[in-house]
C-alpha cells in the first residue's frame, strides 16, 4: 500500500499497534489507515507505535489524554462564559414560567428545566482558608471532604507532603457571598495509614464525633478509630476525649463503615472487612459478627427499619436484619446484584429504594420491594477507583464524581444528566476531586451549593 506523502514517521520502529480511527478525531471524512493517527489540527497523518515506547509522543495513551485535556480546557472556557451563554439562549425562568402558563409546557417539563437551569447558574468561586499554619495549606493536598448534617462543618483528611495524612475541620458559616471565608481547625494528629471510608457519628450528641476507617499498612492492622469533633475546635479545653480512647480497634482488611441513627441499634457502628461484617456497640463495647462471601467495601444503615445495607466486591449487594442473632441463617433479608464491585449504598428517605454504584461506572436505583433495578443514571466514569454517590433528595439530585476528574449531576427523578463540571486541574489518579453537595451551605440559613477539593484548593459552586 502507497502511504501518502503528508505522512510522517514519530519514530523508528517497525512495530505497529491496531488501527486508531480519524473519525475519533472529529474529521469523519478522512479515510482510517491501520497504524496511523490523523491530526486535524496539522492536517497529517502520524504512525503510531506502542505506548511503553517513551520516546514516541504519538500512542494511544498520548492521544487519550490530549483528546481530554483538549475537552476540559474548552468546558472550563464555556462555565466562565456560562452566563452570556444563558441570556443568549432565552434559558431562564421567566421564560419557563410563562411557556407554563401558556400551556406550552407540561408540569414534568417545567420542573426539569428549572432544575437544569438552576445547575447551569452554579458558578465556581475559590475559597479562601484561614489557618493557624498558612505554609500547611499551601503544602497539603486535600484528599476526602465530609460535610455534617447541617452543613456547617467540613470534616478534611488532607494528604502530607512528608507522607501519612491529617485531619481537620473546616468551619463552613463565613461561606458566603460576595466572599468566600473559612476557617480550618486542625490538630496534631496524622496516621500513615489510608482512609478508606469515613462518617459522623452521633455519640453523646448529632454529629459529635467521626467515625474513620483505616487500612492495615505493612505489620500493623487495619482499625476504626471514633475521633470526637471538639478535639478540632481551638477553644475547647483539653479533656479526656482522645483518638481511640471511645472506640479503637484492630481488624485485618477494614474496608468500610456506618454508623447507626437507628434507635433500635442506638450507638452502634458497623465496619465491612474482608469477608465479614462486624457490628460494635460503642457504649457496652457488645459485638456481633456476620459472615460474607465477599470483601465489604460500602454500608448504610437505615433509620427507620433496624437494616443495614451492604455492597460487595463480588457485585452483591445485601441487608442484615439487626432482630436475627448473627448465628442463625434468617439474618440476611435482601438480595441484589451487580456486575463489578459495589463502590456506594445510599438508601432514600422513604428506605423503599437504593441508590448503588459500582466499579464498571453504573449507578443504578433499585425498588427494595420489587429487587429489581427501575433506573440507571448514564455517564459515570469508573473501572477501578473507590468513588462515592451523593444522593439529596431535598433538591432531586444525585451528584458523583468520576475516575476522569469529571463531577457530574443528574436529576433524581428522570436520570437526565443536567451538568458535567470540568476540575481546575488536569485529570490523574492523585487528583481526583473530593466533593460535598448540600441544600444550606454554611448552616440553617445557607444556600444550595457544591463545594469541591483538589490539590491544595476549595472552590465552591453556589446559585446565583
Amino acid at each position: 500500500m502507497e502511504v501518502p506523502q503528508s505522512l510522517q514517521d514519530s519514530g523508528h520502529g517497525n512495530d505497529e499497534s491496531p488501527s486508531t480511527s480519524s473519525k475519533g478525531t472529529g474529521d469523519s471524512s478522512v479515510p482510517d489507515l491501520p497504524g496511523f493517527y490523523f491530526d486535524p489540527e496539522k492536517n497529517r497523518y502520524f504512525r503510531l507505535l506502542p505506548g511503553h515506547n517513551n520516546c514516541n509522543p504519538l500512542t494511544r495513551e498520548g492521544i487519550r489524554y490530549k483528546e481530554m485535556e483538549s475537552r476540559r480546557l474548552q468546558l472550563l472556557e464555556e462555565e466562565d462564559k456560562q452566563k452570556k451563554k444563558i441570556a443568549r439562549t432565552g434559558f431562564n425562568a421567566s421564560s419557563f414560567l410563562r411557556k407554563s402558563q401558556l400551556g406550552f409546557l407540561n408540569v414534568t417539563s417545567y420542573c426539569r428545566l428549572a432544575h437544569e437551569l438552576r445547575m447551569s447558574c452554579m458558578e465556581r468561586k475559590k475559597v479562601q482558608i484561614e489557618s493557624s499554619d498558612p505554609s500547611a495549606l499551601a503544602s497539603d493536598r486535600f484528599n476526602l471532604i465530609l460535610a455534617d448534617t447541617n452543613s456547617d462543618r467540613l470534616f478534611t483528611v488532607n494528604d502530607v507532603k512528608i507522607g501519612g495524612s491529617k485531619y481537620g475541620i473546616i468551619n463552613l458559616q463565613g461561606l458566603k457571598t460576595p466572599t468566600f471565608k473559612v476557617r480550618m481547625h486542625e490538630n496534631l494528629y496524622f496516621t500513615n495509614r489510608k482512609v478508606n471510608s469515613m462518617c459522623w457519628a452521633s455519640l453523646n450528641h448529632l454529629d459529635s464525633h467521626i467515625l474513620l476507617c483505616l487500612m492495615g499498612l505493612a505489620e500493623t492492622p487495619g482499625c476504626a478509630t471514633l475521633l470526637p469533633a471538639s478535639l478540632f475546635i481551638s477553644s475547647q479545653p483539653a479533656g479526656t476525649d482522645r483518638p481511640g480512647m471511645l472506640c479503637s480497634f484492630r481488624i485485618p482488611g477494614a474496608w468500610s463503615c456506618a454508623w447507626s441513627l437507628n434507635i433500635q441499634s442506638n450507638n452502634c457502628f458497623s465496619t465491612g472487612l474482608s469477608r465479614r461484617v462486624l457490628l460494635t456497640n460503642v457504649v457496652t463495647g457488645h459485638r456481633q459478627s456476620y459472615g460474607t462471601n465477599s470483601d465489604v467495601l460500602a454500608q448504610q444503615f437505615a433509620v427507620m427499619t433496624p437494616l443495614l445495607f451492604n455492597g460487595c466486591r463480588s457485585g452483591e449487594i445485601f441487608a442484615i436484619d439487626l432482630r436475627c442473632p448473627s448465628q442463625g441463617k434468617g439474618w440476611k433479608a435482601t438480595n441484589l446484584f451487580h456486575d463489578s464491585a459495589v463502590t456506594s449504598v445510599q438508601i432514600l428517605q422513604e428506605e423503599q429504594y437504593l441508590m448503588a454504584s459500582d466499579m464498571a461506572g453504573k449507578i443504578k436505583l433499585w425498588d427494595l420491594r420489587a429487587t429489581k433495578c427501575i433506573r440507571q443514571y448514564e455517564g459515570h466514569v469508573n473501572e477501578y477507583a473507590y468513588l462515592p454517590l451523593h444522593v439529596h433528595e431535598e433538591e432531586g439530585i444525585l451528584v458523583a464524581v468520576g475516575q476522569d476528574c469529571y463531577t457530574r449531576i443528574w436529576s433524581l427523578h428522570d436520570a437526565q444528566l443536567l451538568r458535567t463540571i470540568p476540575s481546575p486541574y488536569p485529570a490523574s489518579k492523585a487528583d481526583i476531586p473530593s466533593v460535598a453537595f448540600s441544600s444550606r451551605l454554611g448552616g440553617f440559613r445557607g444556600a444550595p451549593g457544591l463545594l469541591m477539593a483538589v490539590r491544595q484548593d476549595l472552590y465552591c459552586f453556589s446559585y446565583s
